[in-house]
């Protein structure tokens, strides 16, 4: 592979000679296990981020439905806003302590520890005891064991994408980052599956009791078994062998050389944070919360959504490649300006269980596809040195604000209205989403990273 890449607005890798020599190892594998070890890369990064996603969305759509149960009847608000808030607060922690570690000691051990710690940490709120044991006590719990598995979180993707990506030939670079993308929503729709299964078959009271804990056991097996899977198969990528060490790689992406592309893909990313925040946990909320659904008309409507949003957030990846990745977003941010306010008054409005889910289903495809070519266009925009960091910092620390959203959310709805605020969030989302794409370079999606 080779090193050098067009420099663009100073976060290519084309530094090399202002860099000292890399004393990583430099043993050059035979092609065919090269190939092998790509494949097992790409495999993993999207694996992972399935694993990921399922564990960020598990209290959501498998605590909702039986909140009052588990947390008490007067805890219900604060429970179920503040459990899935905690996942998304670690993250940008994990990305910061992590991210680094994985462009100094190296993606694959990092991405060994970070789901090992996801596994131990969702295996543990399977087994918390409920309100009528602990009292509050289980929702102070629950929030700290989400935090603390959300600090493993960012650090996974943190190293098992950026190593994807850098397997990844760059004719296949956008597809492939749309593939590992939408590991997301078949997350997503995996969990919807499982929870309108587990209600549908287990008598009475059976799902309340003790049937929601089942989905965090399957979580925990998945993550330990992909732990196990990085132990044993997957390389280093040439990247980051061939790349000189940092000692400082996240005061470079701070402070340093590359600061101006990591504010670049924060704004960027907090777009995209805000149309899912929105599209995802707020729009179950709100089809629970009013009356819309029962448990297992929203189960199934969230597997239409989530599966369907899968398809066109793989295709729209290979898309990113064809058109470039700027044009891309300028695009899509176009299209949610206009189709996401809309689509999210017609999901309310509508009446039905097929329609609720169509509409449902065209809302997530005109906000969260566009998350199908992040994670080639932020390993793009870092060079091998600093990307974990780079790609962690820039795709977590955005979060925050957007994960916040329970605390600002309502204040926006007493201000402009109920039913303006979501729309409103939708518009802006957009909005931040185009002009980072009009900020940002367009990087050269046919070379190798380096």
């Amino acid at each position: 592979m080779t090193s050098a890449r067009q420099a663009v607005d100073g976060t290519a890798s084309g530094d090399a000679s202002a860099r000292p020599t890399s004393t990583r190892p430099t043993s050059t594998p035979r092609p065919s296990d090269r190939a092998d070890g790509g494949r097992r890369a790409v495999r993993g990064g999207a694996l992972g981020n399935y694993v990921d996603q399922f564990d960020i969305m598990l209290p959501v759509v498998t605590m909702t439905p039986v909140a009052d149960r588990v947390f008490g009847a007067q805890h219900v608000v604060a429970a179920t806003g503040w459990v899935f808030v905690a996942t998304l607060l670690g993250r940008p922690l994990g990305a910061v302590v992590l991210g680094p570690l994985a462009d100094r000691l190296g993606r694959t051990a990092t991405t060994q520890v970070a789901l090992a710690g996801i596994a131990l940490t969702t295996a543990l709120v399977a087994v918390v005891p409920d309100h009528r044991v602990l009292g509050a006590g289980t929702i102070a719990l629950v929030v700290l064991l989400r935090f603390l598995g959300g600090v493993f979180v960012g650090g996974e993707y943190s190293a098992a994408i950026p190593l994807a990506m850098e397997w990844s030939a760059p004719r296949r670079r956008g597809a492939l980052s749309g593939l590992v993308m939408a590991m997301s929503p078949w997350a997503n729709a995996t969990i919807s599956a499982v929870v309108l299964l587990l209600t549908s078959v287990l008598p009475g009271g059976a799902y309340a009791a003790w049937g929601w804990r089942v989905p965090f056991v399957v979580g925990a097996v998945l993550a330990g078994a992909l732990s196990l899977y990085y132990r044993s198969l997957v390389p280093e990528s040439d990247s980051w062998r061939a790349a000189a060490p940092r000692t400082r790689p996240l005061r470079e992406v701070l402070v340093g050389s590359h600061r101006r592309a990591l504010w670049q893909v924060f704004v960027l990313m907090s777009g995209l944070w805000l149309l899912t925040q929105m599209a995802v946990p707020t729009l179950t909320a709100q089809l629970r919360a009013g009356g819309h659904l029962d448990a297992r008309q929203l189960s199934f409507t969230l597997l239409v959504a989530t599966a369907g949003s899968a398809v066109a957030m793989h295709l729209a990846g290979g898309a990113s490649t064809r058109l470039r990745r700027r044009r891309f977003f300028l695009g899509f941010a176009a299209v949610v300006v206009v189709a996401a306010p809309l689509t999210w008054a017609g999901v309310l409005a509508a009446r039905g269980l097929v329609t609720v889910a169509v509409l449902a289903l065209v809302l997530q495809v005109v906000t969260v596809t566009g998350y199908a070519p992040v994670g080639a266009y932020l390993a793009e925009r870092f060079p091998a040195g600093v990307r974990a960091s780079g790609y962690g910092v820039g795709y977590s620390l955005s979060l925050v604000v957007p994960a916040l959203y329970p605390l600002w959310l309502p204040v926006l709805q007493r201000t402009v209205g109920a039913g303006a605020a979501v729309p409103a969030v939708l518009v802006l989302g957009g909005l931040l989403l185009g002009v980072a794409a009009w900020w940002g370079p367009e990087p050269d999606v046919d070379a190798p990273l380096a």
